[in-house]
């Protein structure tokens, strides 16, 4: 059974969660602030976190970072901040994922759900990944449609593809990307991201104007969809 430890300073946030989640079949803890939450996860880790930052003794960013600095368990975000910054901010401390109250529970349990299948998911680097009616191989660095013809990556295409491949189904920020892919100079060139995803759909997508596997998250960052 999964075990999730869900972290807000809202009474009828963690009733509402506690009982929608116990009636899926996950096995609930609850903590009303970040030290609560840190010593919860410690005696008990959680298999996922969803976390509040706006807890009454500490940022939840904190909170983030004490988690990151023993454990690489999923964190989905659950706040009310929705500027961009707040999200980055979170999504560069480790988050995993972020959801903006007010929120639906459904979509908070379709995340829960990503996420999880995510942790399910083989983490074989050579198994073939699907994007749209094509097949990459990561180990061999080969994108191939369904006809056999070859499809040619650029590195720094590659390096983009690559780097959302390998965090399927995750949020994964601008910043982040930037960071990885050209290096800390350049974490405010955004354009740089947008021209890439842009060219990256064009030759993968179905439709690049309405992609199913490289989504852009406004503000935030791009997720692979499998």
């Amino acid at each position: 059974m999964t075990r999730i430890l869900v972290v807000d300073d809202e009474p009828q946030i963690l009733r509402a969660l506690r009982i929608n989640l116990r009636a899926r079949r996950y096995d609930v803890e609850v903590a009303d602030t970040g030290a609560g939450a840190l010593r919860a996860a410690a005696s008990h880790p959680p298999d996922l976190v969803v976390l509040d930052l706006g807890l009454p003794d500490m940022d939840g960013v904190e909170v983030i970072r004490g988690l990151r600095g023993w454990t690489t368990v999923p964190i989905i975000v659950l706040s009310g901040r929705a500027g961009s910054e707040d999200k980055v901010d979170a999504l560069d401390a480790g988050a995993d994922d972020y959801v903006t109250k007010p929120f639906g529970v459904e979509e908070l349990l379709a995340r829960i759900r990503a996420v999880t299948r995510r942790l399910s998911a083989p983490t074989d680097a050579t198994a073939a990944l699907r994007i749209g009616q094509h097949t990459v191989d990561l180990a061999d660095h080969t994108v191939t449609r369904d006809d056999g013809t070859e499809v040619k990556l650029t590195p720094i295409q590659w390096a983009v593809l690559e780097k959302l491949l390998r965090n399927p189904g995750k949020l994964v920020s601008q910043r982040q990307l930037l960071h990885d892919v050209w290096g800390p100079e350049y974490q405010n060139e955004s354009n740089y991201l947008r021209q890439y995803l842009a060219q990256l759909r064009r030759k993968l997508e179905d439709d690049p104007a309405r992609p199913r596997h490289l989504i852009t998250e406004p503000g935030m960052g791009y997720r692979y969809r499998p």
